[in-house]
């Protein structure tokens, strides 16, 4: 049974930063690429990051800069640096592991960027 098990979301004032965490099970973890989603109220969902297998990394122009994401095989790991927040990232945020056809998705953790 694969599970990914996000962690880490919650409140935090516009400028600051938070760290999300995606651990996976029931995969082979290293041969997946791992990528981050959010969607936002009324929004489409969209990437946010994603880290191939073989480590080479990716961002939309909105985050590039700001989020970092990173994986640790040996933890079956992916984690995702948020800096410099802004309201408009406020969104459900996904984590998931793509490998040919198979494609699998967490529940989600909410970040709310606010005031």
């Amino acid at each position: 049974q694969v599970q990914l098990v996000e962690s880490g979301g919650g409140l935090v004032q516009p400028g600051g930063s938070l760290r999300l965490s995606c651990v996976a099970s029931g995969i082979i973890f290293s041969m997946y690429d791992m990528g981050w989603y959010r969607q936002a109220p009324g929004k489409q969902r969209e990437l946010v990051a994603v880290i191939t297998s073989g480590g080479s990394t990716n961002y939309p122009d909105s985050v590039k800069g700001r989020f970092t994401i990173s994986r640790d095989n040996a933890k079956k790991t992916v984690s995702l640096q948020m800096n410099s927040l802004k309201p408009e990232d406020t969104a459900v945020y996904y984590c998931n592991a793509a490998f040919q056809f198979r494609s699998y998705w967490g529940r989600g953790t909410q970040v709310t960027v606010s005031s």
